[in-house]
């Protein structure tokens, strides 16, 4: 039965048969607020008459990142989700808990990106995760995947891979943000299980938590241009986008962290380079009495600023790329991915 489905290019997606040509969207029901309401996450698929790949691109894992869900709505507002070739799959809020209580996680606390590949009989965020790992995501075969950074810090523009990992490196230049940056796998994250299955992901991060930020916006919705151009996908009405530069390789980077307490003043943005010596912020007391000047301590680029006013010593607050070392924390990672 299942040969006969793929002869006749038939996708079936929880139950649901999409044709070639077809538009559906299905309602990937999981779980019932206390009131029995019915959660339900939405799932656009837009296929071509015309074979070829299937992406799968989803947004708000996290429930509090913003700018991804904009992203994948624009892509689906101006119709750049409807391929010339192959099929699209657009998931805008994969975490709708969250989304819906302005949250980075799901009610019981846990983040459902370190619950991959997750249980059938787990938490709920794990049962999420499971359900669209066996049913969902078997179907893909490319993910592109929108994240920010989380709680106060502001990402630049960038698209995250796997240091040594050629296949990933290339679509990242094509996809082409201002930045790509090696980070390790974390373990149980959709990424990594996205790896561990061989399944090429293109993970984007930019800007923060519960914000909206038309650039960061911007470069997400141009970068999948350029990535359904590259594979064919593009419907010749768009216009690619020309980036001004190539990608930035960020092979190594740490994080400068806060050497004494007290109110962060921010002297530059994201996405700037800096020379060593220079002034990236001060920290002062609340008094009048202190006043702690933060120098880049090499050149190189600032990937992530913490925008909090108010720092604790030993806190995470510029990300900076560098030549000589790689300091890049498993609990800084959870916050940026």
């Amino acid at each position: 039965m299942s040969i006969k489905k793929k002869d006749e290019g038939i996708l079936e997606i929880l139950g649901k048969q999409i044709r070639p040509g077809e538009s559906m969207t299905i309602d990937f029901n999981m779980a019932k607020l206390y009131t029995s309401t019915k959660i339900e996450i939405p799932i656009i698929i837009e296929r071509a008459k015309k074979p070829g790949p299937i992406i799968l691109i989803t947004a708000a894992i996290h429930g509090d990142e913003i700018n991804g869900v904009e992203i994948v709505r624009q892509l689906i507002a101006r119709k750049i989700n409807k391929p010339k070739k192959g099929t699209i799959i657009c998931i805008p809020i994969l975490n709708i808990f969250g989304f819906l209580n302005a949250s980075r996680d799901f009610p019981d606390g846990r983040d459902l990106n370190r619950r991959f590949p997750g249980t059938r009989t787990g938490s709920l965020a794990s049962r999420v995760a499971y359900h669209f790992t066996k049913k969902i995501l078997p179907h893909a075969d490319y993910c592109l995947d929108f994240h920010t950074g989380g709680a106060s810090r502001f990402n630049a523009a960038q698209v995250r891979i796997k240091p040594d990992d050629e296949q990933l490196l290339q679509l990242a230049k094509i996809f082409n943000a201002p930045y790509t940056v090696y980070s390790r796998n974390i373990n149980k994250s959709y990424r990594s299980y996205c790896g561990k299955i061989g399944k090429p992901i293109v993970l984007f991060e930019g800007g923060k938590s519960l914000d909206s930020n038309k650039k960061i916006i911007r470069f997400g919705v141009s970068g999948v241009i350029r990535f359904l151009d590259h594979l064919g996908m593009l419907d010749t009405k768009f216009k690619v986008p020309v980036a001004l530069s190539n990608t930035v390789v960020i092979e190594k980077s740490r994080w400068l962290r806060a050497q004494k307490s007290g109110l962060l003043h921010l002297r530059i943005n994201s996405n700037n380079f800096v020379n060593k010596g220079d002034l990236l912020g001060t920290i002062t007391d609340p008094y009048g009495k202190m006043r702690f000047k933060v120098l880049a301590p090499n050149d190189g680029h600032i990937l992530n600023i913490n925008q909090a006013p108010i720092v604790h010593q030993g806190d995470a607050i510029f990300h900076i790329s560098t030549k000589d070392s790689t300091t890049l924390d498993s609990e800084e990672i959870e916050d940026i991915t």
